[in-house]
């Protein structure tokens, strides 16, 4: 049974242990850290895909049908994601419930992570919906989603004791993406400003080169920064 005392211990440790702090080359795993006040140090690209209005969904539905959807939006953003990672620079780091998180890393990480989010709503739009329909005629339920992407410094420590081990990023790329996934599902990816910049004309402008493909809009709850938002796809072969 766990004390007062245990606990007091700790977190006292915690606050009182020096970080251990270094760079990291690759997308670290909880294996890769201590348990101690010792992290990793990367510039990355974070990626958060997430189902919108999944409660509707749970609540409405049979759950083996729900379930369907769930592993349909969750398979499509992995293999996807995967595909787009070169050269290991890259990597899935979690998946929360309906959503997906991944980290790029390299000098191409905006430009993947932005392919893979055009990529993912392609799937949504002419996979996915086509052959829900298709299977379930009988239900009206269409799915839709957001994904969310930032470029920052993260540093990466390991949370957790023992077989329940996870990892924390902690920085405004893994916090900005996931925010990004609570606005509007009438556009189906949102990048900060800071990724508009560094992406590549042939990902800023969209598989047909067009100037439109991204809409200028000031984000009220982030201090009116700069954001884009796209209702883009990219087609898959």
């Amino acid at each position: 049974m766990t004390s007062k005392d245990d606990l007091e211990s700790k977190v006292k440790k915690i606050f009182e242990s020096q970080w251990n702090v270094m760079e990291a080359k690759a997308v670290p795993t909880f294996k890769d850290l201590s348990p101690d006040n010792e992290a990793k140090k990367l510039k990355a690209t974070v990626l958060y895909a997430d189902m919108a209005d999944s409660t509707d969904l749970v609540k409405h539905y049979p759950p083996d049908f729900a379930a369907e959807i769930y592993k349909a939006y969750l398979r499509c953003a992995a293999t996807i994601i995967n595909a787009t990672i070169i050269n290991n620079e890259g990597a899935i780091t979690a998946y929360d419930g309906d959503r997906v998180m991944a980290v790029f890393l390299g000098d191409a990480k905006n430009d993947a992570a932005v392919r893979s989010a055009m990529e993912i709503n392609y799937a949504v739009k002419n996979i996915i919906n086509p052959l829900l329909q298709k299977h379930y005629p009988q239900y009206t339920y269409q799915l839709k989603h957001v994904i969310g992407i930032d470029t920052s410094e993260l540093f990466v420590a390991r949370i957790g004791v023992r077989k329940d081990s996870d990892l924390v990023w902690v920085g405004r790329a893994a916090n900005y993406a996931a925010k990004l996934c609570s606005l509007s599902d009438k556009y189906a990816t949102y990048i900060t400003d800071d990724v508009f910049n560094a992406m590549s004309d042939d990902v800023k402008y969209g598989w047909e080169n067009n100037p439109l493909v991204w809409v200028r809009r000031f984000w009220k709850a982030r201090d009116n920064i700069l954001i884009y938002r796209s209702k883009s796809t990219w087609p898959i072969d």
